[in-house]
């Protein structure tokens, strides 16, 4: 166990290996699932403002399961607000290319239509957010429909922190990533 800024990372995060393979997992995480993608509660709001922005990047199916179930629900096992899904598979919010599940409100802040650019859950995928009263902590969470991604991970030997760079310093900013790349030197000399 780590612990920076009040946040206990999972080591997990450090030593496992993960870069996504699109081409063999064909966007699994947005499909497989018993509920969406866990939402931030600024994330709500903005799911309501951007939807016009963002309905041409989205399937008729999807259009329609939001327009149905809301913009977001309350999963009622883990009290949290997620993605609402398509007929209880997949996330509503998804957009085919090629036979790929891609996120349609990333592919509109691609696209310059928003300036969201996808739900923080889904952008640190596959790292998980736990809260308790205090502190937040940082969970690797493994899948087998990722294991194309462990094995191109341990191929390019890239570490599942390295690879969420980006997500990371969005979430938490660039000082607590450099704190894990500082653990991770420490841990691997």
């Amino acid at each position: 166990m780590l612990i920076i800024e009040n946040k206990i990372i999972d080591e997990a995060v450090l030593s496992e290996k993960f870069v996504c393979d699109l081409a063999k997992c064909k966007g699994a995480c947005c499909v497989e699932g018993e509920s969406g993608a866990p939402l931030e509660i600024d994330e709500l709001i903005e799911l309501e403002n951007i939807f016009e922005e963002i309905k041409p990047y989205l399937t008729k199916e999807g259009i329609q399961a939001i327009e149905k179930q809301g913009h977001f629900v309350l999963d009622k096992v883990d009290r949290r607000y997620k993605t609402p899904l398509i007929k209880k598979g997949p996330c509503a919010y998804i957009q085919y290319d090629k036979g790929i599940a891609q996120c349609g409100i990333e592919n509109a802040w691609k696209a310059g239509a928003t300036a969201f650019r996808k739900p923080i859950s889904c952008h640190l995928y596959p790292i998980r957010i736990q809260r308790e009263a205090s502190f937040e902590s940082l969970e690797y969470e493994t899948w087998e429909i990722c294991s194309p991604a462990c094995s191109l991970g341990e191929a390019l030997k890239v570490p599942v922190y390295q690879f969420l760079k980006e997500p990371i310093i969005r979430k938490y900013g660039e000082s607590f990533f450099a704190a894990l790349d500082y653990a991770f030197s420490k841990k691997n000399k």
